[in-house]
């Protein structure tokens, strides 16, 4: 019986002698897996910070597809909403001694019009063409022409019925976490409806982000219009703000989503007061070379 017994023991204890060993040959293997895992973690974390980066720079090798939207409130003697939906494709051609970048906004608007109606449709289609040294210094800058192309849907309503060309700017700093710079050009009306005013209209973005890390990013970036037409004292809106951005991993995709908020300090009379932001921008990043 007492062998017996002392058996059942020798018995009972092998799969327990079996589990500990295995648990103790594995552990370094799930040390391994757990560092891979924080080393992976940790490399995303930091592509998605260089990412942030990178679309922050007007001039960058990356092509962006960003779809904004801008909902202007506080329009009109009904206080309604004007919201312009902005697709703006941004695609690089570098070059040996220059890059060339392409950027351009096709609009898609809602104008309201008397107290409930509103009018829908596209509005002007606006690009620009900057050519910068491929191998630059600190600052980064870029010059060439923009076009805006009298492509609205309602002419009346949702655009100048005009074709206009003028020059446009880029200028672009990193210093550390912080990244700074401007956008800016000047269009005058060159051919078009007669019974339509002669288009002269500047637009200028200047922008200023920190980078928080893991892909956050928090900072300002106005649009300030003006229409040099317009009587004085109507002629500008100016706004103020700040806005607040996330690059985040769709799959193998990287994605930017921001959403930001502007109250209009100078602005035409029974023009917005205000401008709530929100953007979805998917990256495709250069491959390396």
């Amino acid at each position: 019986m007492k062998l017996s017994g002392s058996r059942i023991v020798r018995t009972s204890a092998l799969p327990l002698f079996v589990a500990v060993t295995s648990l103790l040959a594995a552990s370094p293997l799930l040390a391994q897996d757990e560092a891979s895992l924080e080393a992976a973690q940790a490399e995303e974390s930091q592509s998605q910070a260089d990412l942030a980066k990178q679309i922050q720079n007007p001039l960058a090798s990356v092509v962006t597809l960003p779809f904004q939207a801008n909902h202007n409130q506080n329009v009109g003697e009904f206080d309604r909403t004007i919201t312009n939906i902005n697709f703006q494709p941004v695609i690089p051609f570098p070059g040996e001694k220059w890059n060339l970048v392409s950027r351009s906004i096709i609009p898609y608007v809602s104008v309201p019009v008397g107290e409930t109606s509103a009018e829908t449709g596209l509005g002007d289609l606006t690009t620009t063409l900057f050519a910068s040294p491929a191998k630059p210094g600190a600052v980064i800058w870029g010059v060439g022409p923009v076009l805006q192309l009298p492509t609205s849907s309602n002419p009346e309503l949702l655009g100048t019925d005009k074709l206009s060309i003028g020059p446009a700017a880029v200028i672009f700093a990193g210093l550390g976490n912080w990244t700074l710079g401007a956008v800016t050009w000047q269009l005058w009306s060159i051919a078009g409806e007669d019974s339509r005013e002669p288009v002269s209209a500047m637009t200028a973005q200047w922008f200023i982000n920190y980078n928080l890390g893991k892909g956050w990013a928090l900072g300002t970036a106005p649009i300030i219009t003006c229409n040099w037409k317009a009587d004085s004292g109507e002629q500008c809106t100016v706004p103020w703000g700040a806005q607040l951005s996330k690059v985040l991993m769709f799959g193998s995709r990287p994605v930017n989503l921001l959403a930001g908020y502007y109250h209009n300090s100078e602005h035409p009379e029974g023009g917005a007061d205000s401008q709530v932001r929100l953007q979805i921008n998917l990256i495709y990043p250069q491959a390396p070379k």
